[in-house]
């Protein structure tokens, strides 16, 4: 089959891997019908985040069930299934807890000796624990499915933030950071019940989505300047949750900034540079709570999938871009340069 693999910082190749297949009776393999790139992706292809030389890449897909191993009990060929961009066995007592990101058995797409999610097909160890199960008529909606492949990672990621940032009915919310997890944010605090959501970002296009996402206002300041335009806008207080979406100190560090007193953190964005940006004395003086993490995105999409099926929430215009499978160099080129927001790759 044809996958992504990555040779060393902005080289990515489409090319030719072994098919995939059943080696323990717990496996499932998953034809790929839609696949993306991720942000985070960008970290590797930056060179910021190592990897092998020929390792796979991509951790976010949906597709059709072609082959189950002895044990799985859950699936059949034929089935319409989504991933979580983390794969985790659903018996061990983290996954129990729903934290299924620490399941000592799971793992990361695109790992050192794992398929990545952008390729044809995807072997699934722990099929029963990672899968979901899908309408099968959904295979036949295209903007659904795009939709649906939300629920891999960003849709979960933002409403992780959301959760952690204690957003709650009638609350003022803040979110750092326009790309497809900062957008899904403000998707999720709108779900939640949030009354004002305050999204901070300089792209129209992008800031054009968190509108429709539920945004009330925008923020295209920067700096200072953007301290004060969020402070103006709640009464010199703050923020009651912030979604903290990029990872970089400075983002971190804004946060903080606005958010209220006795108010909460929700960080997802995955951390890169010298420092955090963190100073426990500030949030020590201020009660600031400060939660997050990786999303155990496989324990949000129960709850999550309900409102995707129905068009209660829609998060198919984070995707901007969609190409082929042959076309995923240029993707990450365009994500790179910010000339697209997220790519949707169609195997």
């Amino acid at each position: 089959m044809r996958a992504t693999v990555i040779h060393a910082p902005h080289d990515i190749r489409v090319e030719e891997v072994p098919d995939p297949a059943v080696r323990r009776p717990t496996d499932a393999v998953v034809r790929v019908l839609k696949a993306c790139i991720c942000g985070s992706d960008l970290w590797a292809y930056r060179g910021e985040a190592a990897r092998q030389a020929g390792q796979r890449i991509g951790h976010e897909f949906l597709g059709v069930v072609e082959e189950t191993g002895s044990g799985v009990e859950g699936f059949a060929a034929g089935d319409l299934v989504v991933a979580p961009f983390v794969w985790s066995d659903g018996t061990c007592s983290y996954c129990a807890e729903g934290l299924t990101t620490s399941c000592p058995e799971g793992g990361f797409w695109g790992s050192v000796g794992s398929d990545g999610g952008q390729g044809e097909a995807v072997r699934v160890p722990y099929a029963d624990g990672t899968l979901v199960k899908l309408p099968a008529d959904a295979a036949s909606d295209d903007r659904l499915l795009t939709a649906l492949l939300a629920l891999s990672d960003v849709l979960g990621t933002g409403h992780h933030a959301a959760v952690g940032a204690d957003v709650t009915q009638g609350s003022t919310v803040a979110v750092v950071g326009d790309g497809a997890v900062g957008l899904c944010g403000v998707m999720a605090a709108k779900r939640l019940g949030a009354e004002r959501i305050i999204a901070l970002g300089r792209h129209t296009a992008r800031t054009d989505i968190a509108r429709r996402f539920g945004a009330t206002d925008v923020v295209a300041e920067r700096g200072e300047a953007a301290l004060a335009a969020v402070r103006e806008l709640t009464r010199g207080e703050g923020a009651h949750s912030v979604i903290e979406a990029v990872g970089t100190e400075q983002s971190m560090r804004t946060a903080l900034d606005i958010v209220r007193d006795g108010g909460s953190i929700g960080y997802v964005g995955v951390p890169h540079g010298s420092a955090s940006g963190v100073d426990l004395g500030v949030m020590f003086g201020r009660n600031i709570a400060l939660r997050g993490g990786v999303a155990p995105v496989r324990t949000y999409i129960p709850e999550l999938l309900p409102d995707v099926l129905d068009g209660t929430i829609d998060p198919s215009p984070v995707f901007d871009l969609s190409i082929g499978l042959d076309e995923v160099p240029a993707g990450y080129k365009a994500m790179d340069a910010r000339t697209a927001l997220k790519v949707l790759i169609t195997p």
